[in-house]
């Protein structure tokens, strides 16, 4: 997976999986522009790590769901490093377990815009300036499965996302690839907030490999769809939950 003079975009990259993504691709040679929101010492942080192992990276601030934003984002990106060749749409949330019959219409569109929306933005943001390239949108094992309780604005915009990279790959191909990858149980804030920890500890048991996923395991798999090494691979949403699910 050489990526050697590639420069990378993973938004909400300073934490978690986003994070685990950043410094996999600056690993493999990827330039590495980092977006966040809210978490400035982290994405700040990352951009240590990466310059420490003599990489390049620089972070930036930005909400995703205005395109001022994101089209501010990727000018950074090629002012500074002169090109855009993959894009990792990672930023997204479940903000608040809510059934449909309690949720208000406002947070039915928050939920959207932070997790379809976002990254619509940032692909229309990017397109003109990729010539070549791809895509890796971050979606969910939720868009197949309904998710659990309270998450079905959640799963609802994951599924989005995931017929999002379908139709892509057919509209962008030959030139830049489109795919998606579906976490299930990943150990991170996500869970650490929204998930019981006797209901991790069940999936554990269920799961066949015996464990929650790391955010390591998920940046490998997204450094392998941005490389050369998935060449014939595009409109794949790929299954990653330790065989929890199979689709």
């Amino acid at each position: 997976m050489n990526l050697q003079g590639k420069t990378a975009i993973v938004t909400g990259g300073g934490r978690d999986i986003g994070r685990a993504c950043a410094l996999k691709l600056a690993e493999q040679g990827a330039r590495v522009v980092i977006n966040y929101f809210a978490s400035s010492a982290g994405a700040e942080q990352v951009v240590k790590d990466i310059e420490a192992a003599g990489g390049s990276a620089i972070a930036v601030q930005g909400d995703l769901n205005k395109a001022e934003s994101a089209e501010a984002l990727v000018a950074t990106a090629l002012e500074t490093f002169g090109s855009v060749d993959i894009l990792v749409n990672n930023a997204g949330g479940l903000i608040a377990r809510k059934t449909l019959a309690e949720m208000s219409m406002d947070h039915w569109h928050a939920v959207m815009n932070l997790n379809l929306t976002s990254t619509v933005t940032m692909i229309k943001a990017c397109l003109p300036h990729m010539s070549k390239g791809a895509i890796v949108n971050v979606a969910s094992q939720a868009g197949r499965d309904g998710g659990g309780g309270g998450a079905v604005a959640y799963a609802t915009s994951k599924g989005a996302v995931m017929t999002l990279t379908r139709g892509l790959a057919k509209e962008l191909g030959p030139d830049i690839r489109v795919n998606a990858l579906c976490p299930g149980m990943i150990d991170t804030d996500f869970h650490n907030i929204f998930t019981k920890d006797e209901a991790r500890r069940n999936v554990e048991a269920a799961t066949p490999l015996k464990r929650q996923g790391t955010p390591e395991d998920v940046a490998n798999l997204v450094a392998y769809l941005a490389s050369d090494d998935a060449a014939f691979l595009t409109g794949t949403n790929v299954d990653i939950n330790g065989g929890l699910l199979f689709s």
